[in-house]
C-alpha cells in the first residue's frame, strides 16, 4: 500500500487539467532532467478517475475518436485546445482514441467539439 503522501499526490494529480498536467510533466522533464517517454498516458488517468462522478454531469469529457482526412489540422487544434507541444498533440492524435479535455462544462464541451469538428476530426462527448 502506498504511503498516505504518494496518496495525496496521486489525488492532486487526478485534478489538474491537461494544461495543468502538460505544465507538470515540463517541469518534471527540466528539474530532474529526464524525457516523459509517454506524457499523454498521464493525460488519460483522470478521465478514469473521473467517470464515476458522471451521474450528476456536470462535468464532461472531449474524446478525440478520429483525425479524418485532414490529420495536420487536427494536431493543431490539439495543440491549442489541450496547450501540449507539438509532438504531444501529434502523439494523442495518433494513438486515438484519447481524451483532449477532461473535467469541463458543457459549453466548453461543445465549443471544443465545434473546433475539432471543423478541423476534419470525429469527437465525442462522455
Amino acid at each position: 500500500m502506498a504511503s498516505e503522501k504518494v496518496l495525496k499526490m496521486i489525488e492532486d494529480v487526478k485534478s489538474l487539467t491537461v494544461l495543468e498536467l502538460s505544465e507538470l510533466v515540463k517541469a518534471l522533464e527540466e528539474e530532474f532532467g529526464v524525457s516523459a517517454a509517454a506524457p499523454v498516458a498521464v493525460a488519460a488517468a483522470p478521465a478514469a478517475g473521473a467517470a464515476p462522478a458522471a451521474e450528476e454531469k456536470t462535468e464532461f469529457d472531449v474524446i478525440l475518436t478520429g483525425a479524418g482526412e485532414s490529420k495536420m489540422n487536427v494536431i493543431k487544434v490539439v495543440k491549442e485546445i489541450s496547450g501540449l507541444g507539438l509532438k504531444e498533440a501529434k502523439e494523442v492524435v495518433d494513438n486515438l482514441p484519447k481524451p483532449v479535455k477532461t473535467g469541463i462544462s458543457k459549453a466548453d464541451a461543445d465549443e471544443i467539439v465545434k473546433k475539432l469538428k471543423d478541423a476534419g476530426a470525429d469527437v465525442e462527448v462522455k
